[in-house]
């Protein structure tokens, strides 16, 4: 399976996600990809978009590699193979400082005027563009899960099957289109797959009513 580009990955999840439509669910975008489709699928199902904030914690030597991430509150996981892929404790605790400085850097950016919107007692899908380690959905998901949503959903178009299976433990159910056992990065199963920009994200947010400027 192949995507033309988010904008059909969105509309393939909307379909595959349509049981939520009139449930007002809580669509979160982890930025900046997610959250053009996000903003799609949130129409689609008359949902409410938001951002959920969340960064991977890089491999020294291979900064496109995660392993670990951290979210919003300074809770951080590590995966089982970051000592091994250069992630000393000292390493670390350097790398987990300037992630979260750059998680806070963009909550001021994209919504200065409002707190996140609480996901307690609704439906919540956390949306991205597609998993390789799933690293950062984990961090995202254990953020949100603290906050009592009344069902967490994962909904990706793309994603490793031993990452599903990780992702698995975090959420109430996991929505994923296609799961390729050659999986080797993101990009591979999209005809156009262009870096999506801050103002970008900061757009979407403004026309989707919450201001963001």
């Amino acid at each position: 399976m192949r995507f033309a580009d988010r904008s059909e990955a969105a509309d393939r999840l909307a379909r595959a996600l349509a049981r939520y439509k009139g449930r007002h669910p809580l669509i979160l975008a982890i930025p900046r990809g997610a959250v053009p489709m996000s903003r799609r699928l949130a129409q689609a199902l008359g949902g409410e978009l938001d951002v959920v904030l969340a960064r991977k914690l890089r491999a020294p030597l291979n900064p496109e590699f995660a392993i670990g991430s951290i979210d919003e509150s300074g809770w951080a996981y590590v995966a089982g193979h970051a000592e091994s892929a250069g992630g000393t404790p000292a390493y670390l605790e350097q790398e987990k400082a300037a992630q979260l400085a750059t998680i806070r850097e963009r909550r001021a950016r994209y919504t200065p005027l409002r707190p996140p919107v609480d996901p307690a007692g609704r439906v919540v899908i956390v949306v991205d563009d597609g998993l390789a380690t799933g690293a950062t959905m984990i961090s995202a998901l254990h953020a949100l899960r603290a906050r009592k949503p009344a069902r967490l959903i994962c909904a990706v178009p793309v994603a490793p099957p031993d990452t599903l299976e990780r992702i698995r433990a975090c959420a109430d159910e996991v929505v994923c289109l296609h799961a390729p056992p050659d999986f080797r990065a993101v990009g591979q199963f999209y005809d156009a797959f262009p870096q999506v920009e801050d103002d970008e994200v900061i757009a979407v947010l403004r026309q989707a009513g919450r201001p963001a400027a």
